[in-house]
């Protein structure tokens, strides 16, 4: 509501007036923004900055493995520019191309046998769309902003099931929607995208359950097969 909004940037200021006549040789690295941040804030916008270079490498990992998804973009397209159109400030939500598909619509798009576009920006879309939401479309956080410790865990198993997914869902074809982890010649295992899946799903719950103990709130634990196709709310 705006009156709620307007009373909360209004608090942020005043507290940012006060706490800054207390500052006398701020570091060269200070920010008058960090006055109005608490010690989760900080810790919060850590693990954004995490799950940010993750989503980006990931990114980067499939279209690698699975190059004939570019060229299903629209003609010019690069990986650099599908990184921007997935990363950049203020986030983009809704494609085009995707139909406005977002989150776990989108994740779900890009293992429908009858979509003929990118899957790997149809997954990576829903990823990191997703992700965001968890921290209620928010890539910095202040001392009056609020985070759901729920959110972050339902995000956390969501990505357990994206993972196995990946690894494990085919098209009529008996070929994978999307390539990922593979065997080499020599039974190497490429677990790289797992290992990357796994980082992700370890900051989420970090995350939950820091916040969970500093508000004092409950997380309602989920248990189900990573192999379900059905994923948690955000």
């Amino acid at each position: 509501m705006l009156w709620l909004k307007t009373i909360r940037l209004c608090g942020m200021s005043l507290l940012i007036l006060l706490l800054s006549g207390c500052v006398a040789n701020p570091p060269s690295d200070f920010k008058i923004s960090d006055l109005a941040k608490s010690d989760i804030d900080n810790v919060t916008d850590m693990h954004i900055s995490q799950v940010r270079m993750l989503t980006r490498e990931l990114t980067i990992k499939l279209y690698k493995r699975n190059p004939s998804e570019l060229a299903k973009a629209p003609p010019g397209t690069t990986v650099k520019k599908r990184i921007q159109q997935l990363l950049d400030t203020p986030r983009t939500r809704r494609f085009k191309e995707l139909n406005g598909a977002e989150e776990i619509k989108a994740i779900q798009l890009s293992f429908n046998e009858e979509f003929q576009g990118d899957r790997v920006f149809a997954l990576m879309v829903g990823i990191s769309s997703m992700l965001n939401a968890a921290y209620n479309y928010q890539d910095e956080f202040f001392l009056l902003d609020a985070i759901d410790q729920q959110k972050l865990y339902n995000s956390a198993r969501n990505l357990e099931i994206i993972a196995w997914q990946l690894n494990n869902r085919k098209n009529s074809r008996n070929k994978p929607y999307i390539l990922s982890n593979s065997i080499s010649a020599t039974g190497i295992r490429n677990l790289s995208y797992e290992r990357i899946f796994g980082k992700l799903i370890s900051l989420q719950d970090m995350m939950a359950l820091l916040v969970a103990d500093r508000t004092n709130r409950t997380i309602t634990r989920v248990v189900q097969s990573a192999a379900s196709m059905t994923f948690l709310p955000i």
